[in-house]
């Protein structure tokens, strides 16, 4: 089939890259000419694992195109995917539909024929209803339908996601538009993927409540932790032993600094409002939003209080930037919270992240940047751990006991033994161990 991809973001290159490889030819559109240039010579534009070798075998095999001028692309698909960004509007917090509302404006003007318009963006609930309005203002002579498509990708595991992913859900109720879909995701049948067809808005709120849910989970498990500190119990373990429960699960119950990224901080604000505009609040995602909030400045007071309740002068080596690995993804990172914090109060940072120090270079300012993790630590009072880069998880720990001023460890993520970090001699501080 020929799919048209409107957005060459994380979710839009991704799909596109993958919807290629199941054997559609696929053309990716965006407007920004530098962007597709550079994809062209095989330059992407963000970090996923292995994204980059599956977009050069499908441009060489001819079924992944990339363009600035939709008119073709767009007149010749079967499927038009919409992958524009909907960030957190300013002020209220609602999601930005303007890019969606301007894609389907485009896409009206230039469809010929029966066109699925499918919405990948992750976008509130009667979204799929615009959309609609606007293409038959626009064209009211269109055949069409409007299906909406969430993604459920993990940064860092996108690929496998797409091509090995829990279910597809697609929200539409015209057997025509169940036949397109249907053959678009046909190679995913030889898996048994489970495909669930719903109508749209079901398919609309199924995302925001599946990453709203994920949200509860970490936050839970964060205040959990806290009062493990306070009561001498180990999180991990608390983890464990109710991560085997059947019912609950063990993903989603790693104590740390708070969650961040494209998702579940706008994700888990736009469906509040939502709720709230429909006077039907849900309580316990604004509360988790809240205390998410709250914990990412926290932390910086636990570093602080590690240190002896006082970083001014001091420098804190920083391992790790992204709000998590295998990704660049800057978005609402803990660090980003951490870091001024520590600068307030005194404290010099140097930081090293493997993939994300470009993008964390527009967002904090006074840090110096390293060439790696030793690089980072040298000459500092204390080690951060902000990020589970496997690169950190086996440093060579008697290296950097040489090279710290001051044998401090202030482990955000967990990924050391306090036995073994309290018999290497470092006063080590985790989350939720103490």
């Amino acid at each position: 089939m020929r799919v048209t991809m409107i957005g060459t973001g994380y979710v839009g290159l991704v799909s596109g890259a993958c919807f290629a490889d199941f054997g559609h030819v696929v053309t990716c559109v965006d407007k920004d000419a530098s962007k597709i240039e550079r994809l062209e010579q095989g330059i992407m534009p963000i970090y996923e694992p292995g994204l980059d070798q599956l977009v050069a075998k499908n441009v060489k095999e001819e079924r992944l195109f990339f363009t600035t001028d939709p008119a073709d692309a767009i007149k010749n698909a079967d499927a038009v995917f919409i992958a524009v960004g909907t960030p957190s509007r300013r002020g209220d917090g609602h999601a930005d539909l303007s890019y969606v509302y301007g894609a389907a404006e485009e896409i009206a003007q230039l469809m010929d024929g029966y066109t699925v318009v499918v919405t990948k963006s992750t976008v509130p609930v009667g979204t799929g209803d615009e959309v609609e309005e606007i293409i038959r203002k626009t064209r009211p002579d269109a055949e069409f339908a409007v299906v909406s498509n969430p993604e459920f990708l993990r940064e860092g595991a996108a690929i496998k996601d797409f091509k090995v992913p829990d279910r597809v859900v697609v929200g539409t109720e015209e057997e025509r538009a169940k036949e397109v879909m249907s053959e678009l995701y046909r190679p995913l049948y030889l898996n048994e993927t489970p495909i669930l067809f719903t109508a749209r808005r079901t398919s609309e709120l199924i995302k925001y409540a599946a990453n709203a849910f994920l949200a509860v989970k970490i936050t839970f498990i964060n205040e959990i932790a806290d009062l493990c500190e306070k009561v001498g119990a180990n999180v991990q373990e608390v983890s464990r032993g109710i991560g085997l429960d059947n019912r609950i699960g063990k993903k989603f119950l790693n104590a740390g600094p708070g969650y961040g990224g494209s998702c579940f901080p706008k994700d888990t604000l736009a469906l509040t409002k939502t709720a709230n505009d429909h006077g039907a609040p849900i309580r316990i995602v604004d509360t988790v939003v809240e205390v998410n909030a709250a914990r990412k400045k926290a932390m910086a007071t636990k570093i602080i209080d590690a240190m002896g309740g006082d970083v001014s002068g001091k420098t804190i080596g920083m391992l790790g930037l992204a709000f998590k690995p295998n990704t660049d993804d800057m978005r609402d990172a803990p660090s980003l919270d951490i870091i001024p914090a520590l600068q307030a109060a005194g404290a010099k940072v140097r930081a090293y992240d493997p993939e994300s120090m470009k993008e964390a270079s527009h967002m904090l300012e006074d840090v110096v940047f390293c060439d790696g993790p030793y690089h980072a630590i040298e000459g500092a009072d204390a080690m951060v751990i902000v990020t589970e880069w496997d690169q950190f998880r086996a440093l060579d720990l008697d290296r950097a006991k040489t090279m710290l001023n001051e044998n401090i460890v202030v482990d955000l993520r967990n990924i050391y033994a306090p036995a073994d970090m309290a018999k290497r001699g470092f006063k080590y501080v985790s989350v939720g161990r103490e």
